[in-house]
């Protein structure tokens, strides 16, 4: 399906890494550093000592950003709300445009071939640096229902020409400002936009617990109440990182460090029932988690065979290893796993020391051969478009 994106593409000493993107433009960009791009542009700010934004980001962007990367982790609410009153999502979805069909068929495209490398660099475990790449986990089917914790489910959108759909992998996280009656998921940012020189998607919905059933699997022809036993939840408002919006592409690339995006949802059918309290569960986001001590599990739908997009699955990849495009950034985690795109945007789940479970990243890119999946570090940026989402 041509308006459905080719994989972004990583390459280590050992094996190419292949971002299990499916949505956007057709094109396939470069996956590691180029002259100029982002990745050239904050080393060169970083052996200046004085970091600025790297060159290349679309004009349109540029209003409202800091000076530099480093000085976003600065902002506050009345910062993201400048920034967000002209980059945010705010797109109505067209009722009845969604059904079991549709949803079965908005497939991700096979991965494209490996590309550009992207260079190791040396750091310790909390800062920027690539370990060798982690042994392959064996995914896993999540036993059903799935409506049992955590709470994954599935995200569906057309593209921005309303040409073609996709799908990931997405989850219901806690809204701190609302304990207990939470409308926001969490995903991926290539999930929701298609990155530098890009445009949100469109037609954006939740299902909670997809397929829970499993009255879609095998091939059989289900309806829309047996895949999305839970309602449809739309997409109200969307934060993604803008570092994100300015420099992500088809590869995995800088932007994959900052690859996550935070969705407000309403169900028109709910009855006034928040996410949360239709689910029966919401997990808090830990952020700056002591990677160290991680014993982390994927969560996601994977599309591509030997999967079919129907199935929850979750690979139990332990402690995390380091991916880095640029070591000035947190380095990615990244475990080892079998799952293919479609995964994207699913939840990484961990234990926190008073014993809950919590999101701590999500699925952003994987290995061509489908070995490994590296996620996000989710620090103060990921922690503070969490928080204006929750206040707004």
């Amino acid at each position: 399906m041509s308006s459905i994106p080719k994989s972004p593409i990583r390459r280590t000493g050992r094996a190419a890494l292949v971002a299990a993107l499916l949505l956007g433009a057709t094109a396939c960009g470069s996956s590691g550093p180029t002259p100029g791009g982002p990745d050239a542009a904050s080393a060169t700010a970083a052996a200046s000592g004085k970091p600025q934004l790297p060159t290349g980001i679309p004009s349109g962007l540029l209003d409202g950003l800091p000076k530099s990367w480093d000085d976003l982790k600065k902002w506050k609410f009345d910062d993201w709300d400048k920034w967000a009153s002209k980059h945010v999502f705010h797109n109505p979805v067209v009722k009845n445009l969604w059904n079991a069909e549709k949803m079965k068929g908005a497939q991700p495209q096979e991965p494209a071939p490996p590309s550009a490398p992207a260079a190791p660099s040396p750091g310790n475990s909390a800062t920027g640096g690539t370990d060798p790449d982690p042994s392959p986990v064996q995914a896993v089917p999540v036993p059903r229902p799935y409506t049992a914790t955590p709470a994954s489910g599935k995200i569906f959108t057309s593209t921005p020409e309303n040409n073609g759909t996709g799908q990931c992998s997405a989850t219901v996280i806690a809204d701190p400002a609302h304990p207990g009656k939470s409308n926001l998921v969490w995903t991926a940012g290539h999930c929701v936009h298609e990155g530098k020189g890009g445009d949100w998607y469109k037609n954006i919905i939740f299902v909670p617990a997809y397929n829970s059933s499993g009255a879609a699997s095998q091939g059989k022809h289900a309806t829309l109440d047996q895949v999305a036993p839970l309602g449809e939840w739309w997409a109200d408002t969307i934060v993604t990182s803008p570092q994100w919006m300015a420099e992500g592409g088809r590869s995995g690339n800088s932007a994959s460090q900052y690859d996550f995006a935070v969705m407000r949802v309403h169900n028109p059918d709910g009855g006034g029932k928040s996410l949360e309290e239709t689910v029966g569960t919401a997990l808090p986001v830990w952020f700056n988690a002591p990677r160290d001590q991680l014993k982390v599990s994927a969560w996601g739908y994977p599309a591509v065979k030997p999967f079919d997009g129907q199935e929850l699955d979750r690979c139990d990849g332990g402690t995390p290893v380091r991916l880095s495009y640029d070591p000035t950034r947190p380095p990615m985690l990244t475990i080892g796993c079998t799952m293919t795109a479609g995964a994207s945007g699913g939840g990484w789940f961990a234990t926190m020391p008073d014993g809950r479970l919590a999101l701590v990243s999500n699925t952003s890119i994987g290995t061509a051969d489908h070995t490994s999946l590296s996620g996000p570090y989710l620090e103060s940026v990921a922690q503070q478009a969490l928080t204006y989402l929750s206040q707004k």
